[in-house]
């Protein structure tokens, strides 16, 4: 039994190069983020550690970051002059929101881009845009048909049809949605050719719409409508259909690292609700997985990370003593991530992913 608190899960390819050159960020060329909401809290300290030195240090061939809803919010925190500063900013305004009692989406989309504007402050969206060494890419879903009505019960019956279609099979959900891709300046195209995708190069003034848009979940916030210089449409949250990503579609790559919150992977959103859908292990050889352990979840409050059920679960005094416990334990994260940097067997208690 595995009783680090971090999990270190790692395909043939990657342990391979990881025995032969060490612990290396340079060695990275894609950093993936999925969807999680408060799901990110748990990784907050580790964060720290990649996004701080790890990842950017002595860097010379540029990282591509691609991220769909909360995903792209911690990546557009490394895009920062100051990437720890950043998480700070945005860490302490998550956590501390103070929303109504039963806040409707115009309430939480309004307290989304709040967020985000505190985390940017001046020039953030800038530096996100004309950053020499990341490529960030922002996923969100534009709604096809009924899912890109502004009619609630249109955007409903939408939605059941897409549940439906992606049930029977996953290429029918792309008759519903559509993937588009905000890029930064230079980003280079990705090798994901289903679902339509489409490349939208990133404005100062879209790179909030389209943060905003990839962390729409449909419902629960108003998403963004006929953002500028991209297909017009309503854009809703990246994980619809990149909840944790298919690795398929990311096999050039040299290495992946993929912070995650758990060690098995759902596709899309709609998969979490088919239990066939959901992969035991990512199937990539290129693939570095970094996750919190079973037993590091287990000692936790509750033996859970933060959720958004903790929203209804909780009373706000309750939650946040709960998320501050859960930051503070993070640490234990990056404490262990860098005893393996250091360690003179870059292998040590890794596991091989089959």
């Amino acid at each position: 039994m595995n009783n680090r608190p971090l999990s270190i899960y790692l395909g043939r390819e990657a342990a391979r190069r990881i025995a032969r050159h060490g612990w290396s960020g340079r060695e990275i060329t894609l950093l993936l983020g999925a969807s999680g909401g408060p799901k990110w809290l748990i990784l907050g300290a580790l964060d720290r550690l990649l996004f701080g030195d790890f990842l950017m240090e002595k860097r010379e061939a540029p990282l591509q970051a691609v991220g769909s809803s909360i995903g792209s919010w911690r990546h557009a925190c490394l895009a920062q002059p100051d990437p720890v500063d950043a998480l700070d900013r945005f860490e302490d305004i998550y956590v501390n929101w103070d929303y109504s009692e039963k806040p409707d989406p115009r309430e939480i989309s309004d307290a989304s881009l709040s967020m985000l504007e505190h985390m940017f402050g001046n020039g953030g969206a800038d530096a996100l845009i004309d950053h020499r060494l990341l490529h960030s890419y922002i996923v969100t879903a534009r709604g096809r048909g009924l899912n890109s009505a502004r009619n609630t019960l249109a955007l409903g019956l939408g939605m059941g049809s897409a549940a439906i279609g992606n049930a029977i099979h996953r290429r029918l959900l792309a008759l519903h949605f559509q993937r588009v891709l905000f890029t930064s300046l230079d980003a280079p195209p990705l090798n994901l050719n289903d679902f339509g995708v489409s490349p939208a190069p990133l404005r100062p003034d879209t790179v909030a719409q389209a943060l905003h848009a990839s962390g729409s979940i449909p419902f629960l916030l108003a998403g963004e409508r006929d953002i500028p210089n991209a297909p017009p449409g309503h854009y809703w949250d990246g994980g619809i259909i990149d909840y944790h990503f298919d690795l398929a579609g990311f096999e050039a790559q040299q290495l992946i690292l993929y912070p995650h919150f758990r060690k098995d992977l759902t596709t899309g959103w709609f998969d979490k609700f088919l239990p066939w859908r959901r992969q035991r292990k990512p199937n990539a050889e290129n693939v570095i997985l970094l996750c919190p352990s079973d037993d590091f979840i287990a000692s936790l409050p509750g033996g859970k990370i933060p959720d958004r059920s903790d929203f209804t679960r909780m009373p706000p005094e309750e939650r946040i003593r709960y998320w501050r416990t859960c930051i503070e334990r993070s640490r234990e994260l990056a404490e262990d991530f860098q005893r393996q940097l250091d360690s003179p067997d870059p292998l040590a208690d890794t596991q091989l992913l089959s």
